[in-house]
């Protein structure tokens, strides 16, 4: 039996990590913080920096075609082990929330189809028993993984075609809807305020459309099962532009067929609001139905992404030896059973602390900023050490902006929550080097994780004093 993945797997592993429950709350979360104005410059960027994101990973999937580990093995062949290790962790952690995400939302949106006023039985899905039934949800992911990555491909590729179908139904309703009047209305933003003025509403974007497409780099994690070297790059080119079509589609008409002060007060998935606002009751069943696919078969992909992390990182010595372990189907066991045991941990804590889909977004999106820019800094170093540099020096230095903008766009308080939670990986990445019978830092690195402890004691000192919010 062919375990590889060909063209139309990976570009479907593609679509269907980036196109999950983002897609379905884009709506509010852009009304919510931004104008019509300000989010068609907002996905113009994006846009723009995602293409060049796309390219340099096909570059480097061309170029470098022994690095099979991905984002982080390009990170670490560029600038060695300890950085390559924090683009891995960052990597894996913020797969694991967005899985955590994934399951919130699930029983969020069954809250919004069954709850009743005097009977929350799935609220936010943050109640105990939206908590139950996200655990049974995880361990039955869990057990179709262990059989292997290439039937989680298969059932991710039918789950993927099934998505689109409300997807594009929500998209040729809303246009028809659509009304001019209503998009122009207040085209700026004037009623957020000085304060929140275009540039602010702009970098308020920043986060969210960054997280609608966590998982572009899909096909290049898991580059080592892909039939041909040269499916890579062609599968993140076709998934960037497919979704962000349709995120586009999504987001303005919805600006069209509903004020931007009303959609900003709507419950997610706020998709649903709008088409019954078109369809009447229906449209909350159809995108209800549809959400509740459409997560299932991302929460799949990144079930696979998340666990081949650690397994790659450990075959790459920045983890240590035990996750580099497979079973007989191929599955990464030990990656897995961390991963899942973690996302269990975080459903516990999401049920006790009131967390939300809107705070697990935006922490899940911030850890993946680090590994992003070091794949555009990695392409540009490999552009300057070449004669023939042409379009890679082009495409590094664009890349590598970008990467530098989300960063400033994000803001310092989720800066330093992320520099707190890459503190916790040091235990592995001191555990692997040891396995080695290596220094865990040599030069720079020990003024890199100085910085990082720093960080992260100034992080919890800030959140101490309330200075520092989740």
């Amino acid at each position: 039996m062919d375990n590889k993945l060909g063209l139309g797997s990976l570009t479907a592993l593609v679509i269907g990590s980036m196109i999950g429950a983002g897609v379905f709350s884009l709506p509010q979360n852009m009304a919510a913080v931004a104008s019509p104005a300000a989010v068609i410059i907002g996905w113009t960027i994006t846009g723009i920096g995602m293409i060049f994101l796309a390219l340099s990973f096909q570059y480097l999937a061309e170029q470098k075609p022994h690095i099979v580990s991905g984002v982080f093995g390009y990170a670490q062949a560029g600038f060695g082990d300890f950085i390559g290790f924090c683009s891995a962790w960052g990597y894996w952690l913020s797969a694991m929330l967005a899985n955590v995400s994934y399951l919130v939302i699930v029983f969020s949106t069954l809250g919004m189809l069954f709850d009743q006023p005097d009977n929350i039985l799935f609220g936010q899905g943050n109640t105990w028993l939206s908590v139950i039934g996200s655990s049974v949800l995880l361990w039955m992911v869990h057990f179709l993984v262990k059989r292997g990555v290439q039937t989680a491909a298969l059932i991710n590729l039918v789950t993927t075609c099934a998505k689109l179908i409300p997807l594009c139904l929500f998209i040729i309703t809303a246009l028809i809807a659509f009304r001019w009047d209503i998009f122009v209305f207040d085209f700026s933003g004037l009623h957020f305020g000085e304060s929140h003025n275009l540039i602010t509403q702009v970098k308020s974007t920043m986060l969210i459309t960054v997280w609608v497409f966590i998982g572009i780099e899909g096909a290049v994690v898991v580059s080592n099962r892909a039939r041909h070297r040269r499916d890579i790059g062609r599968a993140t080119i076709l998934g960037l532009l497919t979704a962000l079509t349709i995120y586009v589609f999504v987001t303005l008409l919805s600006m069209g067929v509903v004020s931007t002060e009303t959609l900003a007060s709507y419950q997610n998935p706020s998709m649903a609001k709008v088409l019954t606002e078109i369809l009447g009751p229906w449209g909350t069943y159809i995108i209800g139905g549809g959400l509740l696919i459409s997560v299932c078969g991302a929460f799949l992909s990144w079930t696979v992404l998340a666990s081949e992390a650690p397994y790659l990182a450990a075959r790459d010595n920045m983890f240590p030896k035990r996750f580099a372990e497979q079973n007989e189907a191929g599955s990464p066991i030990k990656s897995l059973m961390l991963t899942n045991v973690c996302i269990q941990l975080s459903l516990l804590f999401v049920m006790f602390a009131g967390s939300t889909y809107d705070t697990l977004l935006a922490i899940a999106s911030e850890m993946i900023l680090v590994p992003y820019f070091l794949v555009g800094a990695y392409t540009l170093k490999l552009a300057l050490e070449q004669k023939n540099r042409g379009k890679l020096l082009f495409v590094g230095i664009a890349a590598s902006l970008y990467g530098l903008w989300l960063l400033y766009a994000s803001g310092l308080n989720y800066l330093l929550l992320s520099a707190l939670l890459y503190l916790p990986g040091l235990y592995f990445y001191i555990q692997a080097k040891r396995e080695q019978n290596i220094n865990p830092f040599v030069g720079k690195e020990k003024t890199a994780a100085s910085l990082l402890t720093a960080a992260a004691c100034l992080a919890v000192g800030m959140l101490w004093q309330g200075m520092l919010h989740l």
